[in-house]
């Protein structure tokens, strides 16, 4: 019984983690490779494996056939030599030579030596591969083992792994031997083996990490139905409690916000707001906008569109600091978001109502056509324009040609009549600023003319009580000196503030 051989097989499918059969097969190939190298043989070497034994039996199959017939020795053994191995063999039939080991010689063994290893590392590489395959979508841990070129190259133990510069977290820094946790994104085959990739900015990331540390996320009584990220700087994630007994945000936050912080410090201190989840879209997006206050949300499902509406102050919360907040929240919510105040919000509902432009006002769509733009729940021209191309081409007669035309001359028109609605806008509004500018003048010159009245009474009584006489000339040339100057100031004032009137208001976010 031949123990080496079975124990060197258990340790090169233990060390390599694949198959002991695979090792064998992969064996048998080898050898198979180094006999046919050696005597030149065929497709009829065949090697036996005894997997009680260990013992390994390499034997060519030859037909038997008459001394003088010989054609291939490969292939053909004559009748005198077949007899030596089993003297019962007649011609016609068919026998075993085995082929010993020494025979095989230095160089056909390490051909065998060569398949072997090849084999197997191909083995572990496919093993490998699958592993890390369904793992995609997961967090592992590994050793940093070197920075190239801003990647960051991990050391898994049995494979290595890469988190590219782009989904690193920007102010974080690594050095060689420094423990670090990732989300597995994917793995690829390459000619040095799987390399598998990794991300620390990945939204899952953020999922897998709250799942660590809650463990009623990881139980299933507590979902996590969204995650928004701006890697390093702030977060926000929605989540949901199947169980009414149970606070989802209390229970991410922790006693004395103790899960929240864990994962606060691996994102190296990324802000994160935890949101309660609703399925009514309208709610979820007045909590995604949080901390500012929502007055009401108008929403837009042909466009998947959702306008939050704020008072002043809560504009610039709502839209946060370089609109972070409005980004979050859209991604969030997954729906394109604007944030307006309530006047804006009615200005822009009257330009939309005001520049409508009816499908049948557009040339070239004829009656067919109309009915299947409508059908598609395309009403008017405005729609049509804003309408993505790909999605107009599935509805039915429209090809690439027809739609680009339908698109460029309804945008024709609707700008058309936008520009046309802005200048009356426009004109509108100067005119009554024309008309309160007037207004405040007139306004102003009655208020001066009662100072006239009031000052000539008082300068009267006081000439009347003076010892020294003033003429009533005199009296006249100061009122009316003090009426024009008090004029004068009023006209100013009203001059700077119509010019103030003029700077646009404070712009709108849309996320």
């Amino acid at each position: 019984m031949n123990y080496e051989v079975l124990e060197a097989l258990r340790q090169i499918a233990q060390e390599k983690n694949v198959n002991r059969d695979l090792v064998v097969e992969t064996l048998e190939v080898g050898l198979i490779s180094a006999a046919k190298k050696r005597f030149g043989l065929g497709d009829n070497v065949e090697v036996t494996f005894d997997n009680g034994s260990g013992e390994i039996l390499v034997e060519a199959i030859k037909d038997v056939v008459a001394d003088d017939e010989i054609e291939d020795p490969g292939l053909q053994m004559p009748l005198s030599e077949a007899q030596e191995i089993n003297p019962t063999v007649e011609v016609g039939t068919q026998i075993r030579e085995p082929l010993p080991f020494e025979a095989f010689g230095r160089n056909a063994i390490q051909t065998a030596k060569q398949v072997l290893v090849q084999r197997v590392r191909e083995a572990e590489r496919d093993k490998i591969h699958e592993d890390y395959q369904g793992r995609i979508g997961e967090i592992i841990s590994g050793t940093v083992q070197q920075i190239s070129r801003g990647d960051i190259l991990i050391n898994l133990g049995r494979t290595e792994a890469v988190v590219p510069l782009k989904e690193q977290i920007r102010k974080e820094r690594y050095r060689q031997g420094d423990p670090i946790r990732a989300y597995v994104v994917n793995v690829l085959r390459t000619a040095k083996g799987p390399q598998v990739l990794l991300s620390r900015t990945h939204p899952g990331f953020l999922d897998k990490l709250f799942q660590l540390e809650v463990p009623e996320i990881y139980e299933g009584t507590i979902e996590v139905k969204a995650v928004a990220r701006e890697p390093g700087e702030r977060a926000k994630i929605a989540v949901h409690s199947n169980d009414a007994r149970i606070d989802p945000v209390g229970a991410c936050v922790g006693m004395k916000g103790s899960r929240v912080q864990a994962v606060v410090r691996e994102l190296s201190n990324e802000r994160i707001d935890i949101v309660p989840w609703s399925e009514d879209e309208a709610i979820f997006l007045s909590r995604a906008l949080s901390p500012a206050v929502v007055k009401r949300v108008v929403i837009d499902r042909r466009e998947r569109r959702m306008s939050a509406i704020v008072d002043d102050d809560q504009l610039s919360l709502a839209i946060g600091k370089s609109g972070q907040n409005a980004r979050l929240a859209a991604q969030l919510t997954g729906w394109h978001v604007d944030i307006m105040h309530e006047s804006r919000f009615e200005e822009q509902q009257a330009e939309r109502a005001a520049t409508a432009v009816a499908l049948s006002d557009v040339p070239g769509i004829g009656k067919v056509m109309l009915e299947r733009l409508e059908e598609a729940g395309i009403q008017t021209a405005n729609a049509l324009v804003r309408l993505p191309f790909d999605k107009l081409l599935l509805v039915p007669g429209v090809g690439e040609a027809t739609g680009a035309k339908m698109q460029e001359t309804a945008k024709e028109i609707v700008d058309a009549r936008l520009a046309a609605y802005r200048e009356e806008v426009t004109k509108a509004q100067a005119e009554a600023a024309e008309i309160a500018k007037a207004e405040a003048i007139e306004a102003a010159k009655i208020v001066a003319a009662e100072a006239v009245v009031t000052s000539e009474a008082d300068v009267v009584s006081e000439v009347s009580t003076d010892t020294e006489a003033v003429s009533e000339d005199d009296v006249q040339d100061t009122i009316v000196d003090e009426s024009q100057d008090t004029i004068k100031d009023m006209e100013s004032e009203i001059s700077q503030a119509d010019e103030s009137e003029t700077q646009d208001d404070k712009p709108d976010s849309d996320a």
